[in-house]
């Protein structure tokens, strides 16, 4: 089976969990946007909050942990031409960097589990690098059906 998920461990221990689950979770993304049969993959980095608040500082200028960063590779217009083309050169089509203690703080904070907590971050994040975000209510709309759709696809809910 494809790998469709590159991930890294900075500053925290790996886990065999997080990356059966990770690698789950993308593979589905990666299904339900037609891009399974695609060389593309997502560089997913695990690290700390003080990790994930340099590069917060570093890159959007906000001194402050955050629970996931997304830097996509292409902009959507050309992402969804590449789709299209089923583009076959082996290169991460984004990069994202999950504070995996602000994930657990935040499954607390909204009352589900760890795993329904890390697989949103997964797919929230994978939605950003495919050129989707929710500054404004139209394109939220939009975002959260994609990300509900894929998280009830693998019956990862907030319960």
């Amino acid at each position: 089976m494809k790998q469709f998920a590159e991930i890294t461990y900075d500053k925290i221990d790996e886990n065999a969990e997080y990356n059966e689950l990770i690698n789950r979770v993308v593979d589905e993304c990666f299904k339900v946007e037609n891009m399974n049969d695609m060389a593309l993959y997502l560089s997913i980095k695990l690290t700390n909050n003080e990790v994930i608040k340099e590069i917060n500082k570093e890159y959007r200028n906000i001194d402050k942990e955050t629970d996931v960063l997304s830097f996509p590779m292409f902009e959507k217009e050309e992402l969804d031409e590449m789709i299209v083309r089923k583009y076959q050169y082996e290169e991460p089509f984004g990069d994202l960097i999950i504070s995996i203690p602000r994930v657990k703080e935040q499954a607390i904070e909204y009352g589900h589990s760890f795993e329904r907590e890390l697989s949103y971050m997964i797919v929230h994040g994978f939605y950003h690098c495919m050129g989707y975000d929710h500054l404004i209510d139209s394109d939220k709309v939009v975002m959260r059906k994609k990300e509900d759709f894929v998280l009830n696809k693998l019956n990862i809910t907030r319960d």
